[in-house]
């Protein structure tokens, strides 16, 4: 019997010693593998710009305040950065990407929805942020690819964002007195 209780005192002992010495901090990590990525504490990994004493900017890799609930100790796979569109690149975590239909069709496909559930659950707490579920999103532009998010924003409630000077002014006329 005491021969079976030092195997696993000394396996226990080994997942304790390796979980201390191996935890991962997102200021560690390079800046091609920083985006979506987890830390050990559940904190997501964003890149950030710093700019340094002589005016060169460089990229740094910081914990955000954003904590992933099923997940820790993470560096998304080129897989799944590829097949759901995203860039390694990407400097802060924001919700204009789903603005684009393009990159909506990508994060929408199987490939990316149903294998890739790190960019998946970013992006799902992203849109919910803007008011819009996810699913319905990935429904709609399915369904109608040119209008998808605006349509889903606009019967959220949310606010549209400023027009810009470029866009076609449609001019109402001025109220009476």
């Amino acid at each position: 019997m005491a021969s079976l209780k030092f195997p696993i005192v000394l396996f226990i002992s080994s997942l304790l010693l390796h979980s201390s010495l191996a935890e991962m901090i997102c200021e560690d990590l390079p800046k091609d593998v920083c985006a979506f990525s987890i830390a050990s504490s559940g904190k997501r990994c964003v890149l950030e710009t710093a700019v340094k004493k002589d005016g060169d900017v460089e990229y740094q890799c910081r914990t955000s305040e954003v904590v992933v609930e099923r997940m820790a100790e993470y560096i998304e796979t080129d897989e799944c950065v590829a097949a759901c569109g995203v860039d390694r690149n990407s400097v802060g975590i924001s919700s204009d990407s789903l603005l684009d239909q393009q990159f909506t069709a990508k994060l929408c496909t199987p490939a990316c929805y149903q294998k890739c559930p790190n960019i998946v659950d970013l992006y799902f707490n992203l849109a919910a942020g803007e008011g819009v579920f996810l699913p319905d999103l990935c429904n709609a532009q399915r369904s109608n690819p040119r209008r998808s998010m605006v349509e889903l924003m606009l019967s959220s409630g949310a606010a549209p964002g400023p027009v810009s000077s470029q866009a076609t002014a449609v001019e109402a006329p001025a109220p009476s007195p």
